[in-house]
């Protein structure tokens, strides 16, 4: 199997119960000499997510780990940076987003109001948002929108994020409608073909959390059920 980050490909190999991307699997199973954690005190945690520039990822909407389902992330390079496994592939009502040391950076939990179902995700440093749909009638009937309220939760635009559905992609902007990031079908850079459907490339604009961006993308596949 191939994988393709921009113009590099990554070829992936099976060894007992877990799917290895051969050039990346010392980022898998790190050797803690060759890369070592960074701490709190070394670095700011919020610093290490926020994008510089615009930053091209790419998803691939299946776990490293067999008889599991999740997803992997890559950055443009094929270095994994973001992993979600999960072991209970019947049913799930809680989520992890991990970094590629397995340290948990967002958990999702599905809500359950009435009839109406949604995803509300936090960390560790106290960002919490909740995900739902957004049961404005659209003039657009080929789109439709998710809301994503923060922690106070208030729907003052200043508060809110919206994840605007156009059949194969997907946007997030933020309360004043700025484009945040950008999810669709992935094309390999040889002949433009779709890699099918659970390879994805996710654009995030600069000075973007991609972390946070990230959180919001499997919460919003979690309630879309592909996760």
């Amino acid at each position: 199997m191939q994988l393709y980050c921009n113009d590099l490909t990554i070829e992936t190999r099976v060894s007992n119960s877990l799917i290895f991307p051969a050039k990346i699997m010392v980022k898998i199973h790190p050797d803690q000499a060759l890369i070592p954690r960074v701490s709190v005190a070394e670095e700011d945690k919020s610093s290490l997510y926020l994008t510089t520039e615009k930053e091209s990822f790419t998803i691939w909407m299946r776990s490293l780990v067999f008889h599991t389902k999740g997803c992997t992330v890559f950055d443009s390079k094929g270095n994994l940076i973001y992993r979600v496994d999960n072991y209970n592939s019947n049913s799930c009502s809680e989520a992890y987003l991990m970094d590629l040391y397995g340290e948990v950076l967002f958990t999702l939990r599905q809500k359950k109001s009435g009839i109406f179902k949604s995803w509300e995700g936090y960390n560790s440093s106290g960002t919490r948002f909740q995900l739902r749909k957004s049961f404005k009638i659209s003039p657009k009937c080929s789109s439709s929108s998710y809301k994503v309220v923060m922690g106070s939760g208030s729907d003052d635009k200043q508060s809110c994020y919206k994840i605007v559905n156009r059949r194969s992609m997907f946007a997030i902007e933020d309360g004043s409608g700025r484009l945040m990031a950008e999810v669709k079908k992935k094309q390999s850079g040889i002949n433009g073909l779709e890699l099918g459907d659970d390879v994805l490339t996710m654009m995030v604009e600069p000075q973007v959390d991609h972390s946070f961006i990230m959180g919001i993308v499997v919460a919003y596949s979690l309630l879309k059920c592909k996760l």
